[in-house]
C-alpha cells in the first residue's frame, strides 16, 4: 500500500475543500507514491513525534495542527519547525495535517468535543457560506434514471440527513442541429420537438468536476445542456463550532468543574457567573473568540473555547458563561477519533496514536 492510498482515506475523513482559506492542510512533506509502513496520529508533529515514527517503523505521520502553517524561507534547523521538517525529510516520513478540514466536519472537532461533554441535540454553530451549488439539465424520459443515478453516485444530492435528493419536472424540448451535429434524435436540420425531463440537484462545490464527468458520461445527448448556479443557502452540516444540549441543566460552577474533569483541563478561564443554570452549550475547539457573538445569537448558557484574550471576556455581556478550557485541551480527543476512523478503515497497516503529549502550555 502506498502512502496516497492512506490519503484518500484521510480526504474521506475530512475533505481538504471544507477547511478554511488561511489553512494550510493536506501532504506537507513527504512522498505520496513511496510504500507505506505504519501511521503515528498526533496532535503536532514536533520533532519528537518524528522520533517516535521513526522507532516505531511509521513513514507517514497524520497530525492535527500542520507543522508548516506559513511559508518557510530557509531550512536550517534553528527552530523547532524547522527541525521538525528537516528530521522528517531525513528519514523519509511523511507528513500529513487535516486542521480545518476536520474542524469544519459534522463528525469532526466540535462534534468530538460535544461527544465528550455528553452533549445532545448537536447542530453545526457558524454554517458554512457559499458552499453550495445547483445543477440544472434535461433530458428525455428515457435517460432520467441513469443521469439521476449518476449524479447521485458522484455526490449530488445529498441535503441534510438525506440523500438521493432531486427535482424532476416534465417539458417540451426543442432543438436542430447543424451540417456537423450527429443528433440522438432527429435528422440534421430537422427541428425536432421531444419530452423533456429537468432534473435539478445540488451539490457541494468542491464537488463540480466530479458532477459534471458523471453528467456528461451518463447522458445521451451529443451535447448536454446544463446549468450551474451558486446558492445562497448556509450548509447545515459543514462549519465551525457546534452547539448542543446537557441532558440535564446544571449550575455554572458546576458546569464548569465537569467540563474541567471531562477535558482534563489543568485550569479554567472564565467571565462573570450569571446566576443561571446552564443547559444550551456552545464550543468552538482551538481559537474561538471570534464566536462569541455566535454564540450569543444562538442562545448558549455558556461558550466554550480556548485562547480568548483579556478584553474579549468583556464580549461575554452578561449573556452567557465565557470560557477558555485550554486550546490542546478543546482539541484533547481529536487524534484519538483519527486513529479510530483509519482503524476501521485500513486493516492490514498499523494505526498507532502517539504516546507524547505536545501541549505546550504548563500549569502550577
Amino acid at each position: 500500500m502506498k502512502i496516497k492510498e492512506i490519503i484518500s482515506v484521510l480526504q474521506e475523513m475530512a475533505p481538504l475543500a471544507y477547511a478554511e482559506d488561511f489553512d494550510n492542510v493536506g501532504l506537507l512533506v513527504g512522498d505520496q507514491d513511496a510504500e507505506l509502513t505504519g501511521v503515528l496520529v498526533c496532535h503536532d508533529a514536533l520533532e519528537n513525534i518524528i522520533d517516535e515514527a521513526i522507532v516505531k517503523n511509521c513513514n507517514l505521520v497524520v497530525c492535527f495542527h500542520p507543522i508548516l502553517f506559513s511559508g518557510l524561507k530557509k531550512i536550517t534547523g534553528k527552530n523547532y519547525v524547522e527541525r521538525a521538517v528537516v528530521k522528517a525529510i531525513k528519514n523519509d516520513i511523511a507528513i500529513y495535517a487535516v486542521h480545518t478540514a476536520l474542524d469544519n466536519h459534522q463528525n469532526g472537532v466540535n462534534k468530538i468535543f460535544c461527544d465528550a461533554l455528553g452533549l445532545i441535540n448537536t447542530k453545526v454553530l457558524i454554517p458554512k457560506q457559499n458552499f453550495i451549488r445547483k445543477l440544472v439539465t434535461y433530458t428525455i424520459p428515457e435517460n432520467a434514471e441513469k443521469v439521476r443515478n449518476a449524479l447521485f453516485e458522484a455526490g449530488a444530492g445529498n441535503i441534510g440527513n438525506y440523500e438521493d435528493c432531486s427535482f424532476n419536472s416534465k417539458g417540451i424540448g426543442t432543438f436542430m442541429g447543424n451540417e456537423n451535429s450527429n443528433p440522438q434524435l432527429g435528422q440534421r436540420f430537422e427541428f425536432v420537438q421531444t419530452d423533456e425531463i429537468k432534473i435539478e440537484v445540488t451539490f457541494e462545490k468542491y464537488l463540480e468536476n466530479k458532477i459534471l464527468k458523471a453528467l456528461f458520461q451518463s447522458h445521451v445527448y451529443e451535447e448536454v445542456a446544463y446549468e450551474i448556479y451558486e446558492l445562497q443557502n448556509q450548509h447545515q452540516n459543514i462549519g465551525l463550532g457546534m452547539i448542543g444540549e446537557l441532558a440535564q441543566p446544571m449550575q455554572e460552577k458546576d458546569f464548569l468543574l465537569f467540563v474541567k474533569a471531562k477535558m482534563q483541563a489543568d485550569g479554567i478561564r472564565h467571565s462573570n457567573f450569571l446566576g443561571k443554570e446552564v443547559k444550551k452549550i456552545a464550543v468552538l475547539g482551538g481559537a474561538g473568540s471570534f464566536a462569541i457573538k455566535n454564540a450569543i445569537q444562538a442562545g448558549a448558557d455558556a461558550y466554550l473555547t480556548a485562547d480568548l484574550k483579556y478584553h474579549e471576556f468583556y464580549q461575554a455581556e452578561n449573556e452567557l458563561l465565557l470560557a477558555d478550557i485550554g486550546h490542546f485541551e478543546s482539541e484533547r480527543y481529536t487524534k484519538n477519533y483519527i486513529v479510530e476512523y483509519l482503524r476501521k478503515k485500513i486493516l492490514n497497516f498499523a494505526v498507532i496514536l502517539s504516546e507524547e503529549n505536545s501541549n505546550p502550555v504548563k500549569y502550577l
